[in-house]
């Protein structure tokens, strides 16, 4: 199984509409990709300087699942669209 993390650091001057739109396009994903085992948003509470924003945490079954997973037509507009609200992304994964 492959750990999937990603945090995202929105730009401060977006709108609440806009956040909430990238948040929904991310919470529609498992509806739509079979092969997503879990799948976990959480927002930061604590808001301090080195937090970030959103967290997504997911499994895959492998890194070819994975890699699917980075350019299924589902997913492909919803991270462009975090790209474009977003300061920073970052991401970890790895074998569990």
């Amino acid at each position: 199984m492959i750990k999937h993390i990603v945090f995202f650091k929105f730009k401060p001057d977006i709108s609440a509409a806009e956040r909430e739109a990238g948040i929904s396009g991310l919470r529609g994903l498992p509806d739509k990709i079979d092969f997503i085992r879990t799948f976990e948003l959480g927002e930061d509470v604590l808001r301090l300087p080195r937090s970030w924003d959103l967290v997504l945490v997911a499994t895959y079954d492998d890194l070819d699942a994975l890699k699917t997973y980075a350019t299924h037509p589902d997913h492909v507009p919803v991270a462009e669209l975090l790209k474009a609200l977003c300061t920073d992304v970052g991401s970890v994964d790895y074998v569990i």
